[in-house]
Order: structure tokens, then C-alpha cells, then sequence
């Protein structure tokens, strides 16, 4: 049984003030669920007594993936996409080094890929920007993207953010750090709607938007 303290410590309410109609580790395993997106009470109510149903050895199977999946799928420290093992797919398969595609989740490499339009290097952002969430602009790595810029002698940088508040002020700021470089900068448009997430759009989309990106 876990101790209040560590859950306020992970953002989640302290059990007193939670609801006491389940036991209480079964409260646990609901507050823990609720920190998925899009998941709402109701869900993860529904995703808790699912895995009650499921037999023991399939519990300990996911236990165990939970556990071991930091380790086993780490990420790369040369570009931040997961690697396989001990290799980064997108930095050691032969690539067009001239262009670096700069996304702020891992997951968004593998979208663009699917659309077969792109074939440069990929460069995966701390975060984006939200004051709000504590998430500042001096926490951003910008010396990274100018190193490999740099190393690669990249001409081209596109950035690939979710068309959101929070995607068009960060690409707003790396706009202005990385302008002195000799670059070309460019930012995907045609075809993403406003408020929409790169994970829910489909491949033809996807593949216009970079046919159709525009210079910032």
C-alpha cells in the first residue's frame, strides 16, 4: 500500500479527500490510470476492473513490461527518438543529413515516416512551451539543434509541432534562436486543422502538410 506523500509528490489528490467507495488499493490503481490522456474517471474505473478480471500471470506480465520498459526502450542522446535495443533507427539507417525535422514527442517521428515524405533526421525538443506548466524557455536545449545543425551541415530545419498554443510559441521561439544560422526554416501548415494533434492525423494529411510547409 502506497503512502499519501508519494502521491501528492505525482500530482495525484491525497486519499482522504478521494472517493471511498472502493477499497483502497483499488483507488490507487484508478488515480494512477486517470494520469493517462484522455482518460476519465469513468475509463479508468472501467480499465481497473478489467484488469481485476485478468488472470494472475497476465497482471505479472504487464507488471514486469511496466517495470523494464524505461530500460529496454530508452532514448536516443544523439536525436531523443526510442531506440531498439541498443540502436537508434533513425540516426544509423542512411538518411538525408542536409534536412532535421524537429518534433517535440517521439511518437510524431513515426507518424511523419508513415507518410513517406520525409527522410532527414529527426530532432525530438525537451517540451513545449507552457509558462503556465512550468515548462520555460530556458529549459529548452536549443545549443543541441544548433550542435547537430552544425555537425551535419544541415540547410534545412523543419519543425513539426501540434498546431496549438503551446506548439505555435515554441516554434514562434526557435523561429527567433535559430535565425541566425544559414538555414532554411520552415514550419508544416497546409492541411494540419488548428488544435489538432499530429497523433490523430492520417497519412495523406500528414503528407501534404509537408508538401505544402511553409518558410517562417
Amino acid at each position: 500500500m502506497f503512502k499519501n506523500s508519494i502521491y501528492e509528490k505525482w500530482g495525484f489528490a491525497k486519499i482522504g479527500n478521494m472517493s471511498q467507495k472502493y477499497p483502497e488499493d483499488l483507488t490507487h490503481l484508478i488515480a494512477h490510470l486517470k494520469k493517462l490522456p484522455g482518460v476519465g474517471s469513468r475509463t479508468a474505473e472501467r480499465f481497473a476492473f478489467e484488469l481485476l478480471s485478468w488472470p494472475e500471470e497476465h497482471l505479472t506480465l504487464l507488471g514486469d513490461l511496466l517495470k523494464e520498459i524505461l530500460h529496454k526502450v530508452p532514448s536516443c542522446s544523439e536525436c531523443g527518438c526510442l531506440k531498439n535495443g541498443e540502436t537508434c533507427r533513425f540516426c544509423s539507417e542512411e538518411r538525408n543529413t542536409n534536412s532535421l525535422c524537429i518534433i517535440s514527442s517521439a511518437r510524431d517521428a513515426y507518424s511523419i515516416e508513415e507518410t513517406r515524405s520525409y527522410r532527414g533526421l529527426y530532432h525530438v525538443i525537451e517540451h513545449l512551451l507552457s509558462p503556465l506548466d512550468g515548462r520555460h524557455a530556458n529549459q529548452l536545449r536549443t545549443d543541441k539543434i544548433e550542435e547537430r545543425i552544425a555537425k551535419h551541415n544541415i540547410t534545412e530545419v523543419i519543425i513539426a509541432f501540434d498546431s496549438t498554443l503551446e506548439g505555435d510559441t515554441t516554434a514562434l521561439y526557435l523561429k527567433q534562436q535559430l535565425a541566425k544560422l544559414p538555414i532554411s526554416l520552415s514550419r508544416l501548415a497546409f492541411g494540419i486543422p488548428v488544435g489538432s494533434s499530429l497523433e490523430y492525423i492520417d497519412s495523406g494529411t500528414l503528407a501534404r502538410a509537408f508538401v505544402g510547409r511553409q518558410i517562417i
